[in-house]
Formats: structure tokens, sequence, C-alpha cells
């Protein structure tokens, strides 16, 4: 499906083929069929919506522009996933992956901040401290995509969170961590 976007460059839009390879990925891990998954700063959730196709259960997007959620709201109801997902206008850093009360934790979590948000990836980043977030609002075994610039190397642990694997294509680099019982 042919998703819809803002006009100007208020998103970064991942391109069809990159999208393929990381879901084809994301398969060996059984993912993301049956999963909760949250798609932090989603953009017009181009991810997010991908996983719901793929059999995601149900989606959480966050995104703090308004522009671009309204595009997001437009894009969510073309796809025919409204009830299947829900959309909340925050700043990731802040809120991460907000669960409802009762509801499961989030199984995948995708993070696909604008670049020069990940510049700084050490202990004490916006990164880290989103990390330590997601390690309440996520399953036990949760897997975190982590979406930079190919120039940006994250740590090999935040926490709960050790690096599993890293890909490589064009000019980003996708790396999915998973959660351990414990932290280093």
């Amino acid at each position: 499906m042919h998703l819809l976007s803002p006009k100007g460059r208020l998103s970064r839009p991942i391109t069809d083929r990159v999208k393929e390879s990381l879901f084809s990925v994301l398969y060996k891990y059984n993912l993301p069929q049956g999963k909760v998954v949250a798609d932090l700063f989603c953009g017009v959730g181009s991810l997010g919506l991908e996983a719901l196709s793929r059999g995601a259960d149900f989606v959480t997007f966050v995104e703090k522009d308004p522009k671009i959620i309204a595009v997001l709201n437009k894009n969510i109801f073309k796809a025919g996933f409204v009830k299947n997902s829900k959309v909340i206008r925050a700043n990731a850093f802040s809120v991460g992956a907000p669960v409802d009360f009762e509801a499961p934790l989030n199984d995948l979590v995708v993070i696909d901040p604008p670049y020069e948000l990940t510049q700084n990836v050490q202990n004490d980043s916006k990164l880290a401290g989103l990390m330590t977030v997601l390690s309440e609002q996520t399953s036990p075994e949760a897997f975190i995509v982590v979406r930079t610039d190919k120039r940006t190397e994250l740590l090999e642990r935040y926490g709960r969170f050790e690096i599993i694997e890293r890909r490589l294509w064009g000019s980003m680099v996708v790396t999915i961590l998973r959660k351990s019982e414990l932290e280093n």
C-alpha cells in the first residue's frame, strides 16, 4: 500500500527494500506475528503498519508532531487498522512505549528518531534513558529495533537490552537488541 506523506521534509521514510529486509530479519525471531508492537518516532507509521500487515496483534504509534499525526491517522484508516492501533502524541524519549493498565507489554519496539537525536548514544544519552523506560514497558523477552545513521554505533548493552544483530543498509544502520533477565 502506498502511504501518504506530509508535504516538505517532516519525515524520513524508510525505503520499501530496507523495510522488506528488516522484516525478513525479524521473521527469524518469530516477529511480528501475534505480537504487541510500539513504533516510536513513527512518522507516517510505515514500520508499525508493516508490522500490522504481517500479523502483529496491536501497534502503539508515538509521534509528537501534530501535522505528521494527521497523516498517520489517515494511513491507519486507509490500511484498515484503526481497531488494532492507537496513536499517542508525545515525545517518545519522555514516555517510551506506554501500555494501558491491563494491556499486554510490548514484545517489539521500533525506535526511529531523527538521526541528530542519536548522535550521543552513551549511558547518559536520551536513548539510554529511553531504554531504561522501555525495560518496564516490554515483555520479558522483548526486542528493540533502533534505526540510526551508519556512523552511529550503539553500546553493546543498555540495562537489560543487549545487541544481538546489526544490519547496514545504505546510509543507515538497524540495530536489534534483545531483553535479558539480568542487567549487566
